[in-house]
């Protein structure tokens, strides 16, 4: 009917004519009495010669001696051009011997048509077309992740423990709870995890962690902590990091996994809430070792000397009567109850075991308690770097400075001793000791407590 590649409008017109009149009898009636009636910028003969104006169709139907039909004009004019064209067509009164009145409808716009088309069909492909079960583009990309997850993961030892494929190439590894976590981790791109299925540590696992630098990564819940208390007692584990309270391991996103790794402790702090607190009430019945004997330091300092007294926490009072018998300078101790009260807060035997260059250390270590910091000091007491207790020994292993003086707040390990006497540092301050096998002789190892 018309060019759709040109075409803009098309003119709706109405016919009716009392007689019998013909498609060929309109046309001409339509051309001819509309020639010169617009001038030649609108002539119809030159418009449809150039294109402008499509082949005019005409539908009629005669019914009782009269004819009614429609006219359909396409046109690519401009609007106001448009609507002159169609004005012109009701100038026609006549056609053939009869006479017939033509009236303009609708000037249709096609393109809105087309608009309205493509947002009907539009709406039709969207909502039932489309596969409902077509999956998103970042289900596509976790399911691809999720299958590379599975083919990276290998398994460890003859009990087939599922762990990530660069556990024997790296010198440090991750020790977490189940295989969901082995997987979770692998996702964000960790692949040196090894898993231990419980509170049960295979022994393949406890002997690989006497290899490497080892990090418990456990959940934030009671399981976690039972975990990583078995983990104390058959591996040797470095460090140790938990999930937020509550989350497990497996449910945690990168950014959470990022900052539990970067949060981790040293073994030796964790020891005093996984171990020493939980031995604390028993101890006081029976055993006077390790435990019994850091509760009772505080009350007894004068007496570190005498390592071998041997009456419990529930029988002290006895022990000191009998220490006083044998111990003669300890005689003070019953003139507490009188006047002599002041030479005590002098304690003249604390300064006689305590170098005078010892006492300029307290300032630093008064500074860093419950900080859970540490100070590098130089030769002069200067401080060179502060860093946390938890970097303390990587920070001591990378450094090249001259460094004379470690003061921290922490325990004082067999292993930060024996970085300290590598790099020759001479004085090494902080809370408490710990089990120290042997101690260098080049190391000066001082406690907050004896400041």
């Amino acid at each position: 009917m018309q060019n759709t590649d040109t075409t803009k409008y098309i003119i709706h017109s109405k016919i009716n004519a009392d007689g019998i009149i013909e498609r060929p009898d309109i046309v001409g009636a339509i051309f001819g009495q509309t020639e010169g009636l617009l001038g030649s910028d609108l002539d119809l003969r030159d418009l449809q010669k150039t294109g402008r104006i499509g082949r005019i169709e005409v539908s009629v139907a005669a019914k009782g001696g009269k004819t009614k039909g429609n006219i359909f004009i396409p046109s690519s004019l401009d609007r106001v051009e448009t609507s002159i064209l169609a004005a012109s067509l009701e100038t026609i009164d006549r056609v053939g011997p009869c006479t017939a009145k033509i009236e303009v409808t609708q000037v249709e716009d096609v393109r809105a048509t087309k608009r309205r088309q493509i947002i009907d069909r539009a709406k039709y492909i969207l909502t039932d077309m489309f596969d409902e079960n077509l999956p998103e583009s970042q289900e596509i990309a976790d399911e691809v992740r999720q299958s590379v997850r599975i083919e990276e993961m290998q398994y460890y030892g003859k009990n087939k423990i599922p762990c990530g494929p660069n556990v024997l190439d790296s010198d440090a590894i991750v020790v977490v709870e189940g295989r969901a976590d082995v997987l979770n981790l692998l996702r964000y791109g960790i692949k040196n995890t090894i898993c231990v299925g419980g509170t049960n540590v295979p022994p393949e696992v406890a002997e690989l962690t006497k290899k490497k630098t080892v990090t418990a990564f456990t959940d934030g819940d009671r399981g976690g902590k039972l975990i990583i208390k078995e983990l104390l007692q058959v591996a040797d584990i470095d460090y140790i990091a938990r999930a937020p309270d509550g989350k497990s391991v497996e449910d945690l996103v990168q950014r959470e996994i990022v900052r539990s790794l970067r949060q981790k402790i040293p073994v030796e702090q964790a020891l005093e809430s996984y171990s020493i607190k939980g031995e604390a009430k028993p101890v006081k019945e029976e055993k006077p070792a390790k435990t019994g004997r850091i509760t009772r330091l505080p009350k007894r300092k004068e007496r570190v000397m005498g390592e071998g007294s041997r009456p419990s926490a529930g029988v002290q009072k006895m022990g000191k009567t009998a220490d006083r018998s044998e111990e003669e300078p300890k005689q003070v101790k019953p003139a507490r109850q009188v006047k002599p009260t002041k030479t005590e807060p002098a304690k003249p035997s604390r300064p006689a075991r305590l170098s005078p260059q010892a006492r300029r250390f307290k300032p630093h270590s008064d500074a860093l308690l419950g900080t859970l910091g540490a100070r590098l000091l130089d030769s002069k007491d200067k401080v060179i770097e502060e860093t946390a207790v938890r970097d303390l020994v990587n920070t001591l292993k990378e450094t090249t400075d001259s460094i004379k003086t470690v003061v921290f707040d922490g325990v004082v390990t067999q292993r930060i001793l024996d970085i300290a006497s590598d790099k020759g540092i001479e004085n090494l301050i902080g809370v408490k000791k710990g089990n120290i096998a042997k101690s260098p002789a080049t190391v000066n190892v001082l406690t907050a407590s004896d400041f």
